[in-house]
């Protein structure tokens, strides 16, 4: 169930909250996979801070799909100087 709402919200670009152990979090989920321990995990750029942050789907309760706050992804340009 948690994958499928994940999934639906990467692919829509929609800003999710959550609770992750006793706090509440906010994110634009960009990214899932599998740590190599089997567990899984979700990465995504923390609301108004300029990080991106993993979070185990085993500490993950009650999420909730923002649909009315839709997010472009942040790509970090790295200037190239020869």
């Amino acid at each position: 169930m948690k994958t499928k709402i994940f999934e639906n919200a990467i692919k829509n670009r929609n800003r999710i909250s959550f609770l992750y152990g006793l706090n509440e979090v906010s994110i634009e989920p960009y990214y899932m996979t599998f740590e190599k321990n089997g567990s899984k995990v979700i990465y995504g750029k923390v609301y108004k801070l300029n990080e991106i942050q993993k979070f185990d789907f085993s500490k993950i309760a009650n999420i909730k799909i923002l649909e009315d706050d839709r997010f472009a992804p942040v790509i970090p340009f790295v200037s190239y100087v020869q």
